[in-house]
């Protein structure tokens, strides 16, 4: 555990209570996509089929429970509770484009064999790339809530912090996890071009608010 490890963690939940806290307040998940979120549910799923088998820390095992509580309480708001208002024609990446070469690569690159192994290999190449339905779907619409870009904000800190992490634990530990660091760097990529309009753009991005539906306009990006 190192500092850049916690923040990352702390990031990663406050990205997620940021999202389920909008979808609560607002009662619409207009603007999410739900097939990521079905993505970062089932990342999680198949990372942490070792909770009641392999006891780390408390730490670990109560961010590992969060985890998994946000994200299947989130995907229930979105196709369940809020239903009518999640955006479904908008929402339309093809997952079978991410999963089949995602459960290929798992089976050709792992540490070992095993059912739990490869499904924590899937687990972390999932995630690399478990946002791009929401990318797609900013991309496709030209516009995204305010609530919306600081929850991808802060999954793209999460990463970075992540990178910074890894980083840090090679140079006092000599620990690499080549799996997940190059997986990670993928991650952080798909987050630099958003990363970067967020930092430079933020204050007109505010200022092309509507006020009647709280969207940023992105028709300058693409």
């Amino acid at each position: 555990m190192n500092v850049f490890r916690i923040l990352g963690d702390l990031s990663h939940l406050l990205a997620m209570i940021l999202l389920l806290g909008k979808i609560w307040r607002s009662k619409c998940c207009t603007g999410i996509s739900g097939k990521s979120q079905i993505l970062f549910a089932l990342v999680f799923t198949t990372r942490y089929l070792d909770l009641f088998t392999n006891f780390i820390s408390i730490y670990n095992t109560v961010m590992k429970v969060v985890f998994l509580l946000c994200a299947y309480v989130t995907v229930y708001m979105i196709y369940g509770k809020f239903r009518k208002t999640f955006d479904s024609e908008n929402d339309t990446f093809r997952l079978e484009f991410l999963l089949v070469p995602v459960i290929g690569l798992s089976f050709l690159e792992n540490y070992s064999f095993t059912p739990l192994e490869i499904l924590w290999t899937f687990s972390i190449y999932l995630e690399s790339v478990a946002i791009l339905p929401q990318l797609f779907m900013i991309s496709k619409t030209g516009e995204a809530e305010t609530i919306t870009t600081h929850y991808l904000f802060f999954l793209g800190l999460y990463r970075a912090l992540y990178l910074a992490n890894w980083i840090r634990r090679y140079q006092t530990e000599n620990f690499y996890d080549q799996i997940a660091v190059v997986s990670g760097v993928v991650q952080t990529i798909f987050y630099c071009d958003f990363f970067y309009l967020y930092v430079t753009k933020g204050r007109s991005w505010d200022d092309s608010n509507d006020p009647g539906t709280g969207l940023k306009s992105y028709s300058s990006i693409h």
